[in-house]
């Protein structure tokens, strides 16, 4: 059974940098899912941060994100990772990492439509603000 946990989250002035890890605890490696991040600000959607794929290894960013922030894995950990930088007060909400067990589509692209993935983990606070 598939387990996500995370950490990395906590206070940061604006312009500051934090970097947020998602361990995958599975006895796949993460060559057959993809991992999504996604935040949800107060009283606001949930929204697609930023994912990175399987085996293809492919990474996709929401506009707001790109550029500054930085999704990338390390298969030996079995951790992804989410660099933040230049971090804006807009940017604060609970992230969240999910993944989307790929079975045979290891190759597919990452989505952000939250119905893909089927396993979520907590959630880790992260504020901006002076």
């Amino acid at each position: 059974q598939l387990q996500l946990v995370e950490s990395g989250g906590g206070l940061v002035q604006p312009g500051g940098s934090l970097r947020l890890s998602c361990a995958v605890a599975s006895e796949f490696n993460l060559d057959y899912y993809a991992i999504g991040w996604f935040r949800q600000a107060p009283g606001k959607e949930r929204e697609g941060v930023s994912c990175i794929s399987g085996a293809g290894r492919s990474t996709k960013y929401t506009d707001s994100a790109k550029g500054r922030f930085s999704i990338s894995r390390d298969n030996a950990k079995n951790t992804v990772y989410l660099q933040m930088n230049s971090l804006k007060p807009e940017d604060t909400a609970v992230y969240y990492c999910a993944a989307e067990g790929l079975g045979l589509q290891i190759f597919r692209q990452c989505v952000f439509t939250e119905e893909e993935y089927d396993i979520w983990g907590q959630g880790t606070q992260v504020t901006v603000s002076s």
